[in-house]
């Protein structure tokens, strides 16, 4: 990780936020019109930050705007720069709610004092205490599961096991993942860190190195290409990647889907480590109770289906149907680690990953 983007993570300096502020992404009001389940001013707005690039959470926005009567005022960039801007707007930012695609970004904008607690029995009988924070800071709305992604014919499933097994001599130059800059890789190792502590953890990622089949590059989607062309034998990757390419229209996607294959490890101790995308309400919210009812609706069936069938994630809430072909690749025994201890982590994480040569 460059240092600019870990003193980001870390908490940046006014240099950088003014960097971030001046590449911040685009801005857009979303409105419908519809029946409301609650009553609503015409001109009542939540205005949501969101680092989510997915064009698919439209179907999100256009829901509640019709149950509620309440716009969306969309907000688009990266999580830092948005945190940035939520520092530097102070006291008089417009933002209601603050929605990312990783435990270690909501860790980050907690920390630096942007969320306030949420005390609503919607969202604490909908979602598992272990995908919100313990005093409702933040709300996990979907899962996504980083796994073990395999060329079929390379290797036989019976090889796999573990996250811890990858460091074994016969993955040598056989893996693929992403740089140690990635929040879900950090993200991983912090839970690597939670189960077993800074030493073993630390061996572990040395060992992982030393299994790279390349230096570290790309995208999820690059690793599984690479898997595909057979640059390495296995790629660490979250799964609605692989899903996305098994949808797609390109012959070339759907050809690397039919190569590699998902492996669930550490089925038989703590299981697959597993993230979350989540949102919390901003402590200078000027518009708090229409950004309750904005997470609130999150964990609808209405919008859990749109999170499952859309972008290929896993629902929070249980009862929830899984997209048909996620659900094709089998169900999978999760960590239910506290994403909050995942985000406590995610600095020591970054030490270790740093220490031990991951680039």
């Amino acid at each position: 990780m460059n240092q600019l983007t870990r003193r980001t993570f870390l908490g940046a300096g006014a240099a950088s936020a003014a960097i971030a502020l001046g590449q911040l992404g685009r801005s857009k009001a979303v409105a419908q019109t519809g029946p409301a389940i609650r009553v609503a001013q015409a001109d009542q707005v939540v205005n949501l930050y969101s680092s989510r690039h997915y064009d698919t959470d439209q179907a999100l926005y256009d829901s509640f705007t019709a149950a509620t009567g309440i716009r969306v005022n969309l907000i688009e960039a990266e999580a830092d720069p948005l945190i940035e801007r939520i520092k530097s707007e102070g006291a008089n930012s417009p933002a209601d709610v603050l929605m990312t695609v990783d435990i270690g970004r909501l860790w980050r904008a907690q920390q630096e004092g942007l969320f306030q607690p949420v005390n609503s029995t919607v969202l604490t009988q909908a979602i598992p205490a272990n995908l919100r924070h313990p005093d409702g800071l933040w709300y996990g709305f979907s899962k996504r599961a980083r796994v073990i992604m395999y060329n079929k014919s390379k290797v036989n499933p019976s090889q796999l096991s573990t996250y811890e097994n990858l460091v074994d001599p016969e993955w040598r130059g056989k893996i693929l993942t992403r740089s140690s800059t990635n929040i879900y890789n950090i993200s991983m190792t912090a839970a690597m860190l939670a189960a077993h502590g800074p030493q073993e953890t630390e061996a572990w990622v040395r060992g992982m190195v030393a299994n790279f089949a390349r230096p570290p590059e790309g995208n999820d989607t690059s690793q599984l290409q690479a898997a595909a062309a057979g640059v390495g034998d296995l790629a660490i990757t979250n799964t609605y990647y692989l899903i996305r390419m098994a949808k797609s229209d390109k012959p070339e996607d759907k050809a690397v889907a039919e190569q590699v294959t998902i492996f669930f490890p550490n089925q038989r101790d703590r299981g697959a480590h597993v993230n979350i995308s989540g949102a919390g309400v901003v402590k200078t919210s000027p518009n708090k109770e229409a950004a309750i009812q904005f997470l609130e609706h999150l964990a609808s069936s209405e919008s859990q289906q749109i999170f499952a069938q859309s972008n290929n994630e896993y629902p929070v809430v249980q009862g929830v149907a899984l997209d048909p072909i996620l659900a094709s690749y089998g169900s999978f025994k999760e960590d239910t680690i506290n994403a909050a201890t995942i985000g406590e982590n995610s600095a020591e994480a970054i030490r270790i990953m740093d220490r031990a040569g991951w680039k």
